[in-house]
């Protein structure tokens, strides 16, 4: 089945290529990669820094193998894994890694979208048997896009505990909906997705629950358990501490999908970048040779800044992976944020990539058979799974506010507005590190104004924001009509912070590197990198008085050179991404 790396495979019929790409996931699991994050003793490396790997290798190469390995192994693997305690790990875990056993994450439903907190299917205790009753009340609490939906039989279900009368917010249980034939159980319906725009290798399907009887032992217990009395017990009192802990320890999910887009996005770029590289159209003289497209400067700005950025998230978010794979409990309110944002501008970034490249390769770029439409259609729906993007960067910003304090998850928007009433009581003149009319090369180039001109955009998002919300809560707007009012803003601030992190992620590893042509190179990367938001922000620059007209352009001289010397350089930036010609070769 390995064969399935070596060509570009095409399928017409659904129901074909998802067998195809389940075949790829078994051999994977054969061969040892699905229980990578799984300790020893179940089949594993306890490595979840190489699963993370091996999801981001994959992406190269086809998005729906990435994603079928993501759901079998990370989703639903993993929340077992990390939700359940080891009486669930020493019944699933070797058999999950092994892909004997095919399960799915069923979490998100028709009417509720990214609101998992207030998600309608119950899982309601009855004590007189030991066992809970899992239902769908409404045809909108059915879970959506499931992934191995239908090849899998076991399902992690997200559901809202009820013990005794009393809700005690959404947990996980273990719901078996297919037996050893195939054949669905009593209670359970699935309907096939049928297909979609892209990714039609993973059977996606919607999952109802009639009143579906599942022994206590079911329940992912490791925040949450039924005692001996059929009491609900919890070592974390707080519900609302307890949900986020419990999406807490699924984060790896978000990094993931983060990294895979920066592949693909490189594998679009690569596509692209190789095709400039030796592509000539229109000739400076009657009887001379064309020119190459990527010495153009059109075609250079359509994709020298995509390129920087794709290195920058990459790196940023391959630093994020290697500091999940070792956190402390402390540390991941931090990791979580990083994620989410990351995870955002990553996706977003990615889906103005290939498009970009698509159209960089004319027609060529239309061609199936030069993957650009399966990249475009295969990675679009990254924008939207494991959080959306909007959403996730609103996550961000509360986050932000609350300097990753627990207590925002605790107490809700009050705590969020009392502590920026309380704590931001600073001016943005001790930001205002910059000398606004000074522009030669050295100076625009340099780390101080670079990192010093983020800051500032970061910071001052971040107060304005603060202000506003504040100016609300001062005229008895109710908090969470504030947060409403206030929802771009957050947005604007959560973005100026993930930009300037890559610029600061880029500094720390280059920091590190010995003196060598690369590090030179990847500066530059980062420089240009820097100089290509200030100029996309150039009118919030201008008009916060932070430069002139005079500095601006001067900074649209130097990112003009910095363009023009890496379009000089990236087919070699392009090989060293390591990729295998016949994945991203123009076919003539």
């Amino acid at each position: 089945m390995m064969e399935a790396f070596d060509t570009v495979i095409e399928f017409t019929d659904k129901d074909h290529y998802r067998s195809h790409v389940l075949g790829v996931i078994k051999d994977l699991a054969e061969k040892g990669y699905g229980a990578l994050a799984f300790d020893n003793e179940y089949g594993g490396k306890n490595a979840i820094g190489d699963y993370m790997s091996v999801f981001e290798t994959l992406c190269y190469y086809n998005l729906n193998y990435a994603v079928k390995f993501g759901v079998q192994f990370g989703l639903f693997g993993g929340a077992i894994y990390n939700l359940g305690t080891t009486y669930h790990r020493q019944k699933y875990a070797k058999e999950i890694g092994a892909a004997k056993l095919l399960g799915c994450f069923a979490m998100t439903e028709t009417g509720h979208g990214s609101n998992v907190k207030d998600i309608e299917t119950t899982a309601t205790y009855n004590p007189h048997d030991n066992s809970f009753l899992i239902h769908s009340p409404t045809i909108t609490s059915g879970k959506e896009y499931i992934g191995n939906g239908l090849h899998g039989s076991l399902a992690v279900v997200f559901a809202q505990l009820i013990v005794g009368g009393f809700n005690h917010g959404v947990h996980a249980v273990l719901v078996p909906y297919r037996n050893e034939d195939g054949q669905l159980y009593q209670g359970i319906k699935v309907k096939d997705c049928g297909y979609k725009m892209g990714l039609n290798g993973i059977d996606n399907a919607r999952i109802w629950f009639d009143n579906v009887v599942v022994p206590k032992e079911n329940l992912l217990n490791r925040y949450g358990d039924i005692d001996t009395n059929g009491k609900y017990v919890s070592t974390i009192e707080n519900a609302s501490r307890r949900f986020f802990t419990m999406l807490g320890a699924l984060v790896g999910g978000r990094i993931c999908v983060g990294l895979g887009a920066t592949s693909a996005s490189k594998s679009a770029l690569a596509i692209a970048i190789k095709y400039a590289n030796k592509r000539r159209q229109f000739s400076p003289e009657e009887n001379h040779e064309e020119s190459l497209i990527i010495d153009y400067p059109t075609h250079q700005h359509r994709l020298m800044p995509l390129l920087s950025k794709t290195i920058v998230y990459h790196n940023a978010l391959s630093n994020l992976a290697s500091q999940f794979a070792d956190h402390s409990e402390d540390e991941i309110r931090k990791i979580e944020t990083k994620a989410a944002g990351l995870k955002a501008l990553a996706t977003w970034l990615c889906t103005k990539t290939i498009q970009e490249c698509r159209e960089a390769c004319g027609g060529k770029g239309y061609l199936r058979e030069n993957r650009l439409s399966d990249l475009k259609a295969d990675s679009d729906i990254f924008t939207t799974f494991e959080g959306d993007n909007t959403v996730l960067l609103q996550l961000v910003a509360k986050g932000l506010l609350t300097e990753f304090k627990q207590s925002f998850h605790e107490d809700g928007f009050r705590s969020t507005l009392k502590y920026i009433g309380d704590k931001i009581g600073f001016t943005l003149a001790e930001f205002n590190l910059y000398q606004s009319r000074k522009t030669d090369e050295d100076h625009l180039q340099s780390d101080e104004f670079l990192a010093n001109a983020l800051r500032y955009r970061e910071k001052k998002m971040l107060v304005s924001l603060a202000d506003r919300m504040k100016a609300y809560i001062d005229k008895d707007v109710p908090s969470h009509e504030a947060f409403l009012k206030s929802q771009v803003h957050m947005v604007d601030a959560a973005r100026a912070y993930i930009e300037r992190l890559g610029y600061r992620e880029m500094v720390k590893r280059l920091a590190d590197m010995p003196a060598t042509p690369e590090k030179t190179l990847l500066e530059k990367i980062n420089k240009f990198y820097a100089l290509s938001l200030i100029m996309e922000h150039r009118y919030f620059y201008l008009e916060s008085d932070y430069m002139d007209g005079s500095k601006t352009k001067a900074v649209r001289k130097v990112y003009s050179k910095l363009m023009k010397d890496l379009a000089e350089v990236s087919e070699g930036i392009i090989d060293a991404f390591g990729l295998s010609d016949k994945w991203v070769k123009i076919k003539e």
